[in-house]
């Protein structure tokens, strides 16, 4: 098992930055890549970012240049910078982690205001 612990939401203005951080704990051995959801209310939950083990990245095109998923092995957490906000980016974040099987956080609330 894999737990996953989320932290960083909060509300910001447009344009403003905020990280997030997940942390993870448990058979971290068996985790291949962590990323970044995020689900608006009444939308379906997307892909924000995603970072492989060997420090690949990918990105939605809706927060390229402005989002930086980034990782710190010896910490066992993934980070999501976001700078550049705009209300559109107004979500619930879930941090998840894939390996044999695949693993979600609580979700944290990120609001941007206009």
């Amino acid at each position: 098992q894999v737990q996953l612990v989320e932290s960083g939401g909060g509300l910001v203005q447009a344009g403003g930055s905020l990280r997030l951080s997940c942390a993870a704990s448990g058979s971290i051995f068996s985790i291949n890549s962590m990323g970044w959801y995020r689900q608006a209310p009444g939308k379906q939950r997307e892909l924000v970012a995603g970072i492989t083990n060997g420090g690949s990245t990918n990105y939605a095109d809706f927060v390229k240049g402005r989002f930086t998923i980034s990782r710190d092995n010896a910490k066992n957490t993934v980070y999501l910078q976001m700078n550049s906000l705009k209300p559109e980016d107004t979500a619930v974040y879930y941090c998840k982690a894939w390996g044999r099987t695949y693993y979600w956080g609580q979700g944290t609330q990120v609001t941007v205001s206009s």
